[in-house]
């Protein structure tokens, strides 16, 4: 840990405040108590907290890292909002930026410790239990979101419900009485697509469908990857009548290979997708989907590197927030 971190968080354990606290009283913020302040103040002095910066200030900006595998999809930009808002309240900075590639993580967690972040959240990737101990051993907190591997079972980590998602969606085609339902899964490493993928079993199971490997397919999160499955799994002699993908971009693709092949959507294919993004609603038909909570996850995720940091303890290393199945219409009756 740097001596500055080291410092603010010495003088809020013994202040009985969080680092947050300390550090507005450092950046001379005027929403903390006179007395609070003041005991902050003294505690500062005591601990050495010396002015280093230009004509005598102190250099303060509190600042973390939000990385991502890549910023394919408008979801990534629905994360960094609620990351930036929850940061904004307590005046944290937030660098953007890509996952390197560093197997080992040594020089990755060597070089945010240079940097004198203070954490990091890591988005839709996948971090190693050698990676977390490097880290671990920066004294640099970490939270993912919607990691792509099981994490370490310490390492904290913010999702969705995507085995209950992944189930509702499929319920709702076998409602409408569709009976040969595809399914487009993600990256099958993903801990996402495992999850939808199970969900969908479970809901075939209890409508009294079996699964059929013939009407799956698994391919990237992209519009190009649905298309090419859709495109395979609609040209089967007995086609499905209905898709479930695995992501909003898959089914967007699946709805234009539907076009391609002269498929009517909803009317001879029902289409449902996952994520909501902004471009479910817009596509033509509007799209069914289930709705996952980004921006929430991002506020979470935030929150809780933000306790990390200030030396607490969570009560779970795990928060998984509700999923909504949005019906629009790109599903109807068979």
């Amino acid at each position: 840990m740097s001596d500055r971190r080291a410092t603010l968080a010495a003088v809020a354990r013994e202040a009985g405040v969080s680092v947050p606290t300390v550090s507005k009283v450092v950046n001379g913020r005027t929403d903390v108590a006179p007395e609070t302040r003041a005991r902050i103040g003294v505690l500062l002095a005591q601990h050495g907290y010396i002015a280093r910066g230009p004509g005598g200030a102190q250099s303060t900006v509190r600042t973390v890292d939000l990385v991502f595998d890549a910023m394919q999809t408008p979801n990534n930009l629905e994360i960094v909002r609620g990351v930036i808002e929850a940061a904004t309240v307590e005046d944290v900075d937030v660098v953007v930026g890509f996952v390197p590639d560093d197997p080992l993580g040594a020089a990755w967690a060597r070089r945010t410790a240079h940097a004198q972040r203070e954490g990091m959240i890591v988005v839709t990737s996948s971090i190693t239990p050698q990676q977390w101990r490097h880290f671990v051993e920066q004294d640099i907190p970490v939270v993912t979101i919607d990691p792509v591997n099981i994490p370490h079972p310490e390492l904290p980590s913010v999702g969705a419900t995507n085995f209950n998602g992944g189930m509702e969606a499929t319920a709702h085609l076998v409602a409408l009485g569709h009976r040969r339902i595809g399914f487009i899964e993600g990256p099958p490493e993903a801990m996402v697509s495992i999850a939808r993928l199970h969900g969908y079993h479970a809901a075939l199971s209890q409508g009294g469908l079996t699964v059929d490997p013939e009407l799956m397919r698994a391919g990237e999160f992209t519009f190009d990857a649905g298309f090419t499955a859709a495109a395979e799994l609609l040209s089967l002699p007995g086609r499905p009548t209905a898709l479930f993908a695995s992501n909003d971009a898959q089914a967007l693709g699946a709805i234009e290979a539907a076009r391609t092949l002269g498929l009517r959507v909803p009317e001879e294919l029902s289409v449902v997708g996952f994520d909501d993004m902004l471009a479910a609603q817009w596509s033509a038909p509007p799209l069914t989907t289930v709705r996952q909570p980004f921006a929430e996850m991002g506020h979470i995720a935030m929150r809780r590197l933000l306790r990390l940091i200030a030396g607490e303890q969570l009560s779970s290393p795990r928060i998984e927030l509700a999923t909504q199945l949005v019906i629009r219409k790109s599903t109807a009756a068979l």
